[in-house]
């Protein structure tokens, strides 16, 4: 399995060789501002696919991951797998009777015929979505680092989740320091402590004064710095790591074959579909699905939910995809959602584009010098529906009003982004087709809505106490490259 850029480099009309996964996951961004994608997306039979049915989840990630890493042996890629997705990793909150499941699904009812379902996917040390890739990048990120006699400056961007998922799997690893840019006072109070009160000598937070959007455009332009960049070793932990993504695609199959085990006519030849809800923020979740969907999983839609900010969702519906500018971007109640200009969307447009990097890198140089482009008359945005893309958006009142039902209905509380997910899956049941709805980060991180939609306040697991109290470390800075650059070199692995 080899990796190319969306822009071009290391595919064949570059004259560079495609890369191995290895370098893809220590270089994050290709040198040419793109990013890395699979040549070719492994397929998988419907005969191969129910042979995995009863796997465990850490035997799980070993056969799909092995189909897109081929440069790691297999018997240490299974290790890793192992070691990573252990129950132990995976008990931090009121689900431990399911954490040898890794990614439990809880079926909540029947709706409009359709049987509505919650897959658990925050039941790692920071309580969100992330820790299921991040925990696994960590633990690759330091074989590929001994073996290659090699260290690096990890340089990413969050909007609340990924900041604190990412320092947890990678404090006290060797040979590697994190550096994590985060929007100013537009985190919950939860995911500040989470991120600020760790005080391990290889983690450095960073509070830039902007919006997440600002944050993520500084890591861009340090990548794009190809000399700095080299210099001082920078790697990515954000989506824009492919590894990141492909970690992602095991927990569809594993939903899959949880939603359909009772499903009757299941057979060597033919699956069952089922559609996946999913919260949109930076894109990599989803295009996860789509990249499970492009294997051979049978999803019927993959829905992109969007809050307020939902350029998005109006991209899936009209084929406009306008980013919006920090200060158009909204403050909302689901903030990791709070993103103008996904990342991985780029990834998504060049598989759309049946992988022309020339159109790919013209249509992101529009974005930079226009503010989007339009595809409402291409003949690739006929493919969204073959692809089984559909989108909707939600408001703060949607969320209170979700929440406030779940719990109600129910008993399950969930959070914003959840709720947003859910709204979202309700415009799009159909009769037959199991729903599954992606679960973002445990409610607790979310207390002040959470206690606004239920007017009590959210359960907290008595580990989680006293958290925002804990002392903090962390520095402050405007949006400027220059002061970002000064601060890595003063304080980085050389």
């Amino acid at each position: 399995m080899a990796y190319h850029s969306t822009r071009g480099a290391f595919g064949i009309a570059s004259g560079q060789a495609p890369q191995p996964f290895s370098a893809a996951l220590l270089t994050g961004l290709a040198p040419d501002g793109g990013l890395l994608w699979p040549v070719k997306i492994p397929q998988v039979s419907a005969q191969e696919a129910l042979q995995w049915r009863h796997l465990s989840y850490a035997q799980l990630a070993f056969a799909i991951l092995s189909k897109f890493i081929d440069d790691i042996d297999g018997e240490t890629l299974k290790q890793l797998c192992e070691k990573t997705y252990r129950a132990e990793v995976y008990s931090h909150t009121r689900a431990t009777e399911n954490a040898a499941d890794i990614t439990p699904l809880t079926l909540l009812g029947q709706e409009q015929g359709a049987y509505l379902s919650l897959l658990a996917l925050s039941n790692g040390p920071t309580l969100a979505f992330k820790d299921i890739a991040m925990q696994l990048l960590g633990n690759l990120f330091e074989y590929v680092l001994h073996t290659q006699n090699q260290t690096i400056n990890i340089l990413g961007a969050t909007s609340g989740d990924t900041g604190s998922a990412a320092e947890y799997a990678m404090r006290g690893k060797k040979g590697v320091r994190v550096f994590m840019l985060s929007p100013y006072g537009r985190m919950s109070a939860f995911q500040q402590a989470q991120m600020f009160s760790l005080q391990d000598d290889n983690i450095f937070n960073i509070s830039l004064h902007g919006v997440f959007d600002d944050c993520q455009d500084l890591v861009k332009r340090i990548n794009e710095d190809l000399a700095f960049k080299t210099r001082y070793h920078i790697a990515a932990v954000n989506s824009i790591n492919f590894g990141r993504v492909v970690a992602q695609v095991v927990y569809y199959w594993k939903a899959w074959f949880a939603a359909t085990s009772e499903t009757a006519g299941a057979t060597s030849e033919s699956l069952a579909q089922v559609s996946f809800a999913v919260p949109s923020g930076n894109f990599g979740n989803v295009l996860a699905g789509h990249i499970a969907r492009r294997m051979g999983l049978p999803i019927r839609k993959l829905i992109v939910a969007t809050n307020e900010n939902n350029v998005l969702d109006t991209f899936f519906r009209t084929g406009v995809y306008r980013v919006r500018k920090s200060a158009e971007t909204q403050e909302t109640s689901s903030p990791s959602m709070d993103i103008s200009k996904a990342s991985n969307f780029e990834r998504f447009v060049f598989d759309l584009l049946q992988q022309d990097a020339s159109r790919t890198r013209q249509l992101f140089e529009d974005v930079e010098k226009k503010g989007g482009f339009d595809l409402s008359s291409d003949p690739a945005f006929k493919r969204i529906a073959e692809y089984g893309f559909v989108s909707g958006s939600s408001t703060h009142a949607h969320r209170l009003a979700v929440i406030r039902d779940i719990a109600g209905r129910y008993g399950q509380i969930i959070d914003p982004h959840t709720a947003d997910g859910i709204k979202v899956a309700r415009e799009y049941l159909e009769p037959g087709i199991p729903m599954v709805v992606l679960e973002t980060a445990q409610p607790l991180k979310f207390s002040e809505t959470i206690e606004q939609a239920l007017g009590r306040p959210c359960p907290r697991p008595v580990n989680f106490e006293g958290i925002e109290a804990l002392p903090r470390r962390f520095a402050q800075m405007k949006a400027d490259v220059v002061a970002l650059k000064q601060y890595i070199s003063e304080h980085c692995n050389e």
